[in-house]
């Protein structure tokens, strides 16, 4: 058809008398149609592509294969190779066709250099692979406290090459992604908040199990927007040098179980003290001390030193 409507142009041309600028307005008129004609395929494949793209993860009667954050993160990347791709493939062409430049050879150095550029950007698009498989296998996602190596912290940002944690501290972690190999997600699903009460010896251990499984339910009871589980008091964990050691345990929405195990020792230290039941703790005894006075020891009989 091009070469159709350059012949076309170049006859016109002539007839006109313009035997000398017949050839180039033809090339002309044909670039500028081939042009037009490759513009326009490449606006369809945008169109149609990012329309199949969004409907890829459109949540259809409700029901929607990954959830809705994750589906558009995944649509903006994928809209990205699109644009992309399109426009390498349009500027080939175009070169190739209306400029007459040797795209072969121009693709074949290409190559090589993007075989060295490759060997030394490895890193760079295992970053990038990684990224991409994590968001798509929803691993973790924005909000969630996790465990990533050795860091630990709110979840800020997932990106394509490297994600970034916000520990309890203030310090931002800035991870890339190809050095990710193990997550410890701790939002996902019920956690387990632990609280252990230490009661002296000389107390009844059962009366003090019946004063917490009432502090329990009571707390229970209240808080139910935020347990979903328990408190269980589970009995009697360790023997400690001065204590005798239960151990409490309940099952909490997904970044509330500090909150509630703050709330559960408030709550036992309450009850405890209420009931006359006794909570070790170190005690430290000062003696005074005159100048000039005498310390004696004396044996007892039953080999003990006696101060008098």
């Amino acid at each position: 058809m091009l070469t159709w409507l350059s012949q076309f142009v170049r006859e016109r041309a002539i007839a006109m008398g313009l035997e000398e600028w017949a050839q180039p307005i033809a090339a002309f008129v044909a670039g500028s149609a081939h042009l037009l004609f490759a513009m326009s395929l490449a606006w369809l494949a945008f169109r149609f592509g990012n329309k199949a793209i969004d409907q890829v993860f459109r949540r259809r009667l409700g029901v929607s294969i990954i959830d809705e954050k994750r589906g558009a993160t995944l649509a903006t990347l994928l809209k990205s190779l699109l644009f992309y791709s399109v426009f390498f493939i349009v500027a080939i062409e175009i070169l190739n066709t209306v400029f007459g430049v040797q795209t072969q050879a121009l693709l074949a150095g290409a190559g090589v250099v993007g075989l060295a550029v490759g060997f030394g950007a490895q890193s760079l698009v295992r970053d990038v692979f990684t990224g991409f498989f994590i968001i798509f296998e929803n691993q973790y996602a924005v909000g969630e406290f996790v465990t990533i190596g050795k860091y630990s912290g709110i979840v800020e940002e997932i990106g394509l090459r490297v994600s970034k944690l916000r520990d309890f501290t203030g310090e931002l972690h800035i991870i890339p992604n190809g050095q990710i190999k193990e997550v410890s997600n701790r939002s996902r699903g019920p956690i387990q908040a632990l609280v252990d009460i230490g009661v002296a010896y000389e107390e009844d251990i059962d009366r003090a199990l019946v004063v917490l499984e009432a502090a329990a339910k009571e707390l229970a009871e209240e808080w139910a927007e935020l347990i979903k589980e328990g408190p269980s008091v589970l009995g009697v964990s360790n023997l400690g040098p001065s204590e005798v050691v239960i151990r409490v345990i309940a099952k909490t929405v997904p970044m509330e179980q500090w909150r509630v195990e703050r709330e559960m020792r408030r709550r036992f230290k309450m009850a405890l003290d209420r009931a006359g039941i006794e909570i070790p703790y170190p005690r430290q005894v000062l003696v005074p001390y005159a100048r000039g006075s005498s310390l004696e020891t004396a044996s007892t009989g039953d080999g003990s030193l006696q101060m008098r």
